[in-house]
């Protein structure tokens, strides 16, 4: 094991605690969806009343469940992984795979993502974008900000599993992945 891998370790162990915490609480606002999407259901076909904002609320929380519960996606292996030939190979080739396709993939195209909408959000926040909708919400600028967010988080995870797929390669078999915890 390599002599910096104390360091590393404290890295990803701190990067683990961030994503794990972020996305058990986002997993709370799925309850907040469900019981918006009851309280829209009700003013509509019970009191024959809408409103712009509570549906463009309800897009929001989708939004943020989505883009930032992406890394606690990564973080539990729950994401969707072509795994014809993979779960056939051995741990170590795994590793490989896992390795490379983080360092090749994974946070280039974050980093691509966060670069290619830079602009964007930033124009959105210095107009202060808000709903074209006259009684919509005025927070476009912070959905927008998502664009920034869900890459930088992404790419932090990601991180987070390069650096463990590189220790298990270099031998620390203690980080061995334990199974997701399945509650949230």
């Amino acid at each position: 094991m390599p002599t910096n891998a104390p360091g590393l370790l404290a890295i990803i162990s701190r990067i683990d605690r961030f994503t794990e915490f972020t996305g058990r609480t986002i997993a709370w606002l799925t309850l907040a969806m469900m019981l918006t999407t009851g309280v829209i259901v009700v003013l509509r076909y019970a009191l024959g009343a809408g409103s712009i904002a509570l549906q463009e609320s309800l897009n929001y929380l989708h939004a943020i469940v989505f883009m930032l519960g992406i890394a606690f996606s990564l973080k539990t292996n729950a994401h969707v992984r072509v795994d014809i030939l993979y779960r056939r190979f051995s741990a170590r080739a795994q590793q490989l795979v896992d390795f490379f396709g983080g360092l090749l993939f994974l946070l280039p195209v974050c980093a691509l993502i966060f670069y290619l909408n830079w602009d964007y959000v930033l124009n959105s926040w210095a107009i202060a974008e808000s709903s074209s909708e006259p009684s919509g919400l005025p927070w476009v600028y912070l959905l927008k900000t998502l664009l920034l967010v869900m890459p930088a988080t992404l790419m932090l995870q990601g991180l987070a599993e390069t650096l463990r797929n590189l220790l298990l390669l270099l031998g620390a078999d203690a980080l061995r992945h334990q199974p997701p915890d399945a509650k949230l």
